[in-house]
C-alpha cells in the first residue's frame, strides 16, 4: 500500500459515481476485499470484476441464513467465476452461547450478542488481514445511522493501534431503485427472496418480508424498538 491521504481522497471521491470510487479503491489497495451479502454487494462485484479480475470477495455464513441465500451465494460464485470465502463463527464461542441461551435468545435479549458471535467476530478476524474493504452501504438504508458516512473512511470500529483499516462505500448515494435498475440492465444475479417481499435480508429468524411502503429495514429485528438497527458490522455508524 502506498501512502494514503484519507482527507484528500475523501474530497476527491465525494459525490463520485460508484465505478469511480471502486476504481480508486482497487487501484489504491492490493489487499482489499468486497463484503458480500445482498443486492448492493453483487452490483459491486459486477462492477469490480471489470476493473480487476482477482478481487477478493467474502461472505458471513452465520449458520442461520435462509436456504435461498445459500443458493444465491453459489449462483454469484458461478456467474462471475470467482471464489467467495465463507466466514464462520468461532465454534467454541457459538457452542457455549447456544448451550447457555438457546437458539432464539435474541427475541428476549436483543440481537447484539448473537450478531456479535455470528457476524462481528468472524468479520473482525477477516478484516485483521486486510488493508481495506468495500461495502454496499447506502444512505437511504437508514436515516438514523447512515446519513453522515462518507464515500471512504477510516473504519474506527475495526482499526487497531497497529493498523488503520480503510472502508469504501461506493454505493453510498445510490437509491434502491438505482441498484435494481443496474441489476435489471446487466442481468445481475439476485436473491430469490426479493420476489417474496424481502428487501433487506439477514438471518432467517431475524428477517421478514415488508409491507408496501414500509422502509426496507423494517423487516430486520422487527421485534425491537428504535430505528438504529445495525448488527455491529458498521458499528461506527452508531457511535455518536
Amino acid at each position: 500500500m502506498t501512502s494514503f491521504n484519507i482527507k484528500a481522497v475523501q474530497t476527491e471521491l465525494q459525490n463520485k459515481k460508484p465505478r469511480a470510487i471502486l476504481k480508486s479503491a482497487l487501484e489504491s489497495f492490493e489487499n482489499i476485499a468486497i463484503s458480500f451479502s445482498g443486492a448492493e454487494d453483487v452490483v459491486l462485484i459486477d462492477m469490480a470484476v471489470n476493473i480487476r479480475k482477482d478481487i477478493q470477495v467474502f461472505s458471513l455464513d452465520t449458520g442461520r441464513l435462509h436456504p435461498e441465500t445459500y443458493r444465491f451465494i453459489e449462483k454469484v460464485r458461478k456467474h462471475y467465476k470467482i471464489n467467495i470465502e465463507l466466514l464462520s463463527p468461532d465454534r467454541e464461542n457459538l457452542d457455549l452461547f447456544v448451550k447457555e441461551k438457546g437458539l432464539f435468545s435474541f427475541y428476549q435479549d436483543g440481537h447484539q450478542q448473537c450478531c456479535g458471535i455470528r457476524k462481528v467476530e468472524p468479520l473482525k478476524r477477516k478484516l485483521s488481514h486486510l488493508d481495506a474493504w468495500i461495502t454496499g452501504q447506502r444512505k437511504d438504508q437508514s436515516l438514523d445511522t447512515r446519513q453522515d458516512i462518507p464515500e471512504v473512511q477510516i473504519d474506527s470500529a475495526f482499526s487497531t493501534e497497529e493498523k488503520t483499516l480503510i472502508k469504501f462505500n461506493p454505493l453510498l448515494n445510490w437509491s434502491s431503485t438505482q441498484v435494481w435498475d443496474h441489476i435489471e440492465a446487466y442481468q445481475v444475479p439476485y436473491n430469490e427472496l426479493h420476489e417474496k417481499g424481502f428487501i433487506s435480508i439477514g438471518c432467517e429468524p431475524c428477517t421478514r418480508a415488508v409491507l408496501p411502503n414500509q422502509h426496507e429495514r423494517a423487516g430486520r429485528w422487527w421485534w425491537e424498538s428504535g430505528n438504529k438497527k445495525e448488527c455491529g458490522l458498521h458499528a461506527g455508524n452508531t457511535s455518536k
